[in-house]
């Protein structure tokens, strides 16, 4: 720049506002021609307060590409005019050059786009994990049935039953028998051959012996006492001998039995062997009857005895005893619940 712009008393003044101010060099557009811009400076009054300068004067720069100028002026640094209470700012950083996007006409987005709302067309939607309904465990219409059956109608629906696998060896289902407004109700484990041949419960070796045990306790089969199983149809194993049923055929059995309970009403109830049990008082298959014996239990507010079963005192004769001490705690419980 000539020494006489330097010099010029009203470009000269407005350099040092501007360098007292931190704004540092001035970066010249390359539309305007050296003089043009010695015009426009040569036009800004020399202020002697600092709060009276223009907002324009202080706009920050425009940085363009480096491409060769029109005309290149370097503005230069003048001396700072003396105001000791005003500290020199930092200059302040250059905005980073902006790329103008193509237009529609030079093969750039259509101009319809740059009205949409991107903000609210890419918020989230919460996706729920899953419907309410289908979380809901499915209810089994057959047992709504059941619980409303009478004696006919649930003696149908037993001989009839498809619900598990064990139906595919059955010849014959084992309803349950004895008195249907009995006082005393023996549950035992599931029919054996002998059960399975002819659809009654208890008819062999292990029978005889649950009739001797009932008549010490002075009841006859078919008189005031009830006898069913927890499983209407006998559980076989690959060999064709008689096994445990297992959880799955206890679950699709029980509500038989449940409904038969509910319609003897009856004043105490007997568990022959673990099965039964466990089965009823809803324990762990691994719950020993030595556990559960000596203690009267509840089943739906109905007081419940376990002993052992008939086929094991006939393998283990010494715990007959124990057997007749768990009969005389039922017959106590059935003399209190008389009272």
């Amino acid at each position: 720049m000539s020494e006489e712009l330097k010099q010029d008393p009203g470009f000269g003044s407005s350099l040092a506002l501007l360098d007292a101010l931190g704004i540092g060099p001035v970066w010249v557009r390359r539309e305007l021609a050296v003089e043009e811009v010695q015009a426009a400076h040569a036009q800004v009054p020399a202020q002697d307060s600092v709060a009276a300068v223009p907002a324009a004067a202080v706009e920050a720069p425009q940085v363009i590409a480096p491409e060769p100028l029109v005309a290149e002026a370097k503005l230069p640094v003048a001396a700072p005019v003396a105001r000791p209470s005003i500290p020199a700012a930092r200059p302040a950083p250059a905005a980073p050059a902006r790329t103008r996007a193509p237009s529609e006409e030079e093969g750039g987005p259509p101009s319809w786009l740059d009205e949409m709302d991107f903000g609210t067309a890419l918020e989230p939607m919460l996706i729920p994990d899953g419907d309410d309904e289908e979380d809901a465990p499915a209810v089994d219409p057959l047992i709504a049935r059941i619980k409303s059956m009478d004696w006919p109608q649930l003696k149908q629906q037993v001989s009839e039953c498809r619900r598990c696998g064990l139906c595919a060896g059955r010849k014959n289902t084992v309803f349950g028998v004895g008195d249907e407004k009995a006082k005393w109700l023996f549950i035992g484990e599931g029919p054996g051959r002998n059960e399975d041949q002819q659809g009654e419960p208890f008819v062999g070796p292990a029978g005889k012996l649950l009739d001797n045990m009932l008549l010490s306790m002075g009841v006859k089969r078919g008189e005031n006492a009830y006898i069913a199983n927890i499983v209407k149809c006998r559980p076989t194993d690959d060999n064709g001998r008689d096994r445990p049923p297992s959880p799955q055929e206890v679950a699709s059995c029980l509500p038989y039995l449940q409904r038969q309970i509910e319609l003897i009403q009856p004043t105490v109830l007997v568990a022959l062997g673990k099965t039964a049990a466990i089965s009823l008082l809803g324990m762990e298959p691994a719950t020993p009857v030595s556990r559960l014996r000596g203690t009267v239990h509840r089943y739906q507010d109905l007081p419940l005895v376990v002993t052992y079963h008939p086929a094991y005192l006939l393998r283990t004769l010494t715990d007959k005893s124990k057997a007749w001490a768990d009969l005389c705690l039922a017959m106590s419980t059935y003399a209190s619940q008389a009272r």
